[in-house]
């Protein structure tokens, strides 16, 4: 029995082994039918293997990024480096391109190129690529300039989570000698900070914000226009701080400036929620009489504080004032002035002038007239 498993396992290697040899040989004829004739080892055609026989297909992307990095001549300088990233339309190539120019010997990204990049980047909506070199400017990566740290402040301002690194940015500028903070740096940095004053126990917050740049604009040199001042002289009359609202205003002159619609819109509406009536419709009287129009809120907390003051006359010829410059008052404003009057006694008066608002208010339709009605007492 074991004489016949022994035959049986060798007759089975045998087989198998024979099987392996032929399919080699099999193989070996197929792979020397259809290989070239070899030639003859001579100077003429001895030739140099090439030792990546399948080499990778090249992307679209990468044959753009090779016809851009070969514009750029032996020797190039920033302002050749930022010709090409403007000249390029894909933000990530022109990425790519900054990258691999700054390893370059002898060539160091400046003020220009980080500026250009990031304004790429940032128009690109390449936030987070955006981000990365703000930190590298921050850090020290180049040179400063006033474009370039105003075009940081202006991103970081538009950026929630970075309005603090909007501040870093403009203390570095403090202490620079070569990029001193610019009108624009201010006017970015009181536009950021009156985007806050949405609450008035949030204005305060802000509010020691916007004097140390007031006074550090002051001392810097910079002088401001009339767009900063308005801002300056929101944010105070925002917070009530109507004095120094008063006293911003009257500087106005000294820089040059001449107060505006808004100017005059936020003085007269700050002075009435002080409480300081006959203040605003000072400023209101003033600024109809260089036919300037006060903002639709303004004419409202006016036409309110003036009813609540029972200075209904002066109430009434606002109220008419904003119908012919085509704004109307809300309901809330009508019903203040309305219900004022018939606290005072005058209900007669009331229906009376309800009738002619009704008259000269196209937009007041039926149902506000009937609400406004329904609410007057004799």
């Amino acid at each position: 029995m074991r004489v016949t498993s022994h035959r049986s396992l060798t007759s089975t290697l045998s087989i198998s082994l024979l099987s392996s040899l032929s399919l080699r040989s099999i193989s070996s004829a197929v792979t020397q039918t259809l290989a070239p004739p070899s030639l003859p080892a001579t100077p003429e055609n001895h030739t140099v293997q090439n030792p990546n026989p399948n080499p990778r297909t090249r992307t679209p992307n990468e044959k753009q990024f090779e016809t851009w990095i070969d514009k750029l001549k032996p020797g190039f300088t920033p302002p050749d480096v930022a010709e090409a990233l403007r000249a390029q339309p894909d933000p990530d190539l022109a990425l790519d391109i900054f990258r691999w120019t700054a390893h370059h010997r002898n060539y160091k990204h400046n003020h220009l190129t980080y500026l250009t990049m990031i304004q790429i980047a940032v128009s690109g909506k390449r936030y987070g690529h955006a981000e990365t070199l703000i930190e590298e400017v921050i850090a020290g990566a180049c040179s400063p300039s006033v474009p370039l740290y105003n075009s940081v402040i202006r991103f970081c301002c538009g950026r929630k989570f970075l309005f603090k690194r909007a501040f870093d940015v403009y203390k570095k500028m403090l202490n620079s000698n070569e990029a001193k903070p610019s009108l624009e740096t201010y006017t970015l940095l009181f536009n950021a900070l009156l985007k806050r004053f949405n609450k008035l126990n949030v204005c305060y917050v802000y509010l020691h914000a916007v004097r140390s740049l007031t006074k550090q604009m002051k001392a810097s040199g910079v002088i401001p226009d009339t767009f900063v001042l308005n801002m300056i002289i929101k944010a105070f009359s925002k917070c009530l701080e109507v004095d120094e609202a008063i006293r911003v205003f009257r500087e106005m002159g000294l820089y040059g400036c001449e107060p505006n619609a808004y100017t005059y819109s936020y003085m007269a509406k700050g002075l009435c929620e002080k409480g300081r009536v006959h203040q605003g419709l000072g400023f209101y009287k003033e600024m109809r009489g260089k036919e300037l129009v006060p903002k639709n809120s303004t004419y409202m907390v006016l036409i309110c504080s003036l009813a609540m003051e029972r200075r209904f006359e002066d109430a009434s010829e606002v109220v008419f004032d904003m119908l012919g410059n085509n704004m109307g008052p809300d309901l809330l404003t009508y019903k203040t002035l309305l219900e004022e009057l018939c606290r005072d006694g005058r209900g007669n008066e009331a229906f009376g002038l309800l009738e002619e608002l009704r008259k000269r208010d196209r937009s007041m339709n039926e149902r506000t007239y009937k609400t406004l009605l329904n609410g007057l007492h004799f």
